[in-house]
């Protein structure tokens, strides 16, 4: 789970305006920090099938959200794939 400390440094560098939270590059930053999290959290708890759907759950939602800009935006799409280190 990220604190609310973890999620202003993660969106500071993607938001477009000061009150920006909800834009698709937002969204995706703190969607990779929280599956940076879990990863770790899998790899100490192997068994752990409910928290590794959530994982998925979110990869998910976090490549609907790619697809979304890089249809809507590509040069939002490219700048936050290269600052975030995903692949295309």
């Amino acid at each position: 789970m990220l604190t609310t400390r973890q999620k202003l440094n993660a969106s500071k560098e993607f938001k477009m305006h000061d009150t920006d939270t909800g834009s698709p590059a937002v969204q995706v930053a703190l969607l990779t920090k929280s599956i940076e999290e879990l990863t770790a959290h899998l790899k100490k708890h192997r068994k752990d099938n409910h928290s590794r759907r959530g994982l998925l759950k979110m990869v998910g939602k976090r490549k609907r959200l790619l697809d979304y800009l890089a249809e809507n935006d590509e040069k939002a799409y490219n700048t936050t794939i290269k600052k975030l280190g995903l692949k295309k």
